[in-house]
């Protein structure tokens, strides 16, 4: 049996790989009134034979860690989608997969939840540079933002 090998669309996934530093902004939400700024980092990596992009995230806030996630982002060549799975310090299953398109230079997710809707837009701005915004929706068609960052790659 021969084994299969990452696509092309597999390997733009690679432009996240590397470790990077990212100012957000928060949008005020239920689960942070006031919202306000802070400093992320991300370590990533091309895994599993090219497949997968893996990322371990972290945020703090006034020198603290607020929040944590891991990420594995693919590409589902049965549907021609890009896959993002994310666990994180708040400890909900997440459902399964968002699911999403590369289309120009933005990489774009949108999952339903028993939270409501989210949507994650993926920005390349540059060689090292991106920007990462998440929207929020109750309904699916009302979206409001949640959090804007932009990230620069350290290595």
């Amino acid at each position: 049996m021969h084994m299969p090998k990452p696509t092309p669309h597999h390997e733009k996934l690679a432009h996240f790989a590397g470790t990077w530093e990212g100012d957000e902004k928060m949008h005020p939400s239920p689960w942070d009134p006031n919202g306000g700024p802070a400093k992320a980092f991300i370590e990533s990596k091309m895994d599993m034979d090219g497949f997968w992009l893996v990322s371990n995230y972290r945020q703090e806030r006034d020198g603290k860690v607020t929040y944590r996630g891991h990420g594995t982002y693919g590409y589902d060549t049965k549907k021609n989608e890009y896959v993002m799975y994310w666990f994180d310090s708040m400890g909900n299953d997440p459902g399964g997969p968002a699911r999403g398109k590369l289309e120009g230079d933005i990489l774009m997710f949108e999952m339903k939840s028993e939270q409501g809707y989210s949507r994650y837009i993926h920005k390349l701005t540059g060689v090292g540079r991106y920007e990462m915004s998440i929207q929020m929706s109750q309904d699916g068609k009302e979206w409001r933002l949640w959090l804007e960052s932009t990230w620069t790659r350290k290595s």
